[in-house]
């Protein structure tokens, strides 16, 4: 067994949450790839597409602390199995319907956005926190990250390629099975038999006070603010990137190399930013983090386009996609402790999905109004600054929580 995992159990809960989130987070990446396909099969504009999944954005938001909450208190496995079932009958409406106006922001936008609430990000990759130390929990969760990104490696080849030969309906009928396979292994997704690195007052801490303390601490306050900008960025590029390039006059396999290369180095860059974790402070890294994605974005839009800008582009930003998850839930954890640390995570990434839908949104509304996606970059860039900033000062130290003793006279 590798030196950094404690027990059999972690073993277990590890490997779950990585399948879960392989399957969770690959399939929520290939909407982008399908706006031609519901352009042209329901009608949908893209300001339409933009709304929808902005909306699911914001349902995964909402979603992910309440998903949350009933995993720190029932556990991981019964949030996220329930999670699926709602993804599979989200999918499930999306090709067999109704399936047209309303009802294609119910099933894409509500009810996969409720889903992912469950399985994507936020319960598996806490769940899995609870069961390490603070000296190895960002490797732990930087692992699980790092599977999000093999799911983002291979779901776009895999659904470009079902979609040139089978089409969109039968493709998401392969999703499908996908999705059966998560059911299955939100099954070992187990709670931790202890809290770690916590005192009894730690333990004995009630929700009430856990959210009390959380929002009059500023480094949480600021750490919320940072991951609305993750949330506008990444949606912004796994949304449009695709409509994007076609406007820059590049074929519909450029957005898919960039889209598969963003997952394939995202997971050298998850597992790097894990190890970082444990050798300097995580506030440093998110900094250093931000202001890079302000560099890689900026190279890109204001270079010609081409392949090899493409490429230079998919392998920058990927090592800069998902790596703001192991330092951000590695700081929650740390200043607060583990007993609602699904919780407290899944109200920091609602967030992320507040920038999500901002990014989704608003990349389809400049096009329709401006027929450029340029504004929405320039947003992106000057978010990436700002990140920059407030991330510096936040105090990473833990809390320490004093025992009210009442004496007998």
């Amino acid at each position: 067994m590798l030196s950094f995992i404690p027990n059999r159990l972690a073993l277990i809960v590890l490997i779950s949450a990585c399948g879960i989130i392989l399957i969770s987070m690959g399939l929520r990446q290939t909407f982008g790839l399908f706006f031609s396909a519901f352009e042209e099969g329901l009608g949908s504009t893209r300001t339409e597409f933009g709304l929808a999944i902005g909306i699911q954005m914001l349902f995964w938001g909402m979603f992910a602390p309440i998903f949350g909450l009933i995993a720190d208190k029932f556990g991981g496995n019964k949030a996220v199995f329930i999670g699926f079932i709602i993804f599979g009958l989200g999918i499930y409406m999306l090709y067999a319907g109704p399936n047209t106006g309303i009802y294609f922001l119910i099933s894409l936008g509500v009810l996969v956005g409720v889903a992912l609430g469950a399985t994507a990000i936020g319960v598996p990759v806490s769940e899995v926190g609870k069961h390490f130390p603070n000296e190895s929990r960002t490797i732990a969760t930087g692992i699980v990250t790092a599977a999000a990104s093999v799911g983002y490696f291979l779901s776009p080849l895999f659904t470009k390629y079902s979609l040139s030969l089978v089409g969109w309906e039968q493709t998401l009928k392969y999703f499908m099975y996908f999705i059966a396979l998560g059911l299955l292994a939100s099954l070992f997704l187990l709670p931790s038999k202890s809290n770690l690195n916590s005192s009894k007052v730690d333990r004995d801490q009630t929700f009430t006070t856990a959210m009390k303390e959380a929002f009059t601490h500023k480094g949480y306050v600021l750490l919320v603010l940072g991951f609305f900008v993750c949330g506008f960025q990444i949606t912004l590029v796994g949304t449009h990137i695709p409509g994007y390039m076609q406007e820059r006059g590049m074929d519909g396999w450029s957005a898919t190399i960039i889209l598969a290369l963003i997952g394939f180095f995202n997971i050298f860059g998850t597992l790097g930013m894990g190890y970082l974790g444990t050798k300097y402070k995580k506030k440093n890294l998110l900094c250093i983090l931000y202001a890079l994605r302000a560099i890689s974005i900026c190279l890109f839009i204001f270079s010609p386009p081409s392949l090899i800008n493409s490429i230079i582009f998919g392998i920058t930003f990927g090592l800069l996609w998902l790596s703001t998850v192991p330092p951000t839930n590695g700081i929650v954890a740390q200043i607060f402790g583990t007993k609602y640390l699904s919780t407290l995570f899944g109200i920091v990434f609602l967030c992320h999905q507040f920038g999500a839908f901002a990014g989704a949104f608003l990349g389809g509304f400049f096009y329709d109004i401006y027929g450029s996606y340029d504004y929405a970059w320039y947003m992106a860039i000057a978010l990436s600054i700002f990140a920059t900033a407030i991330h510096f000062p936040i105090n990473e130290n833990p809390i320490q929580r004093e025992t009210i003793v009442i004496s007998n006279k």
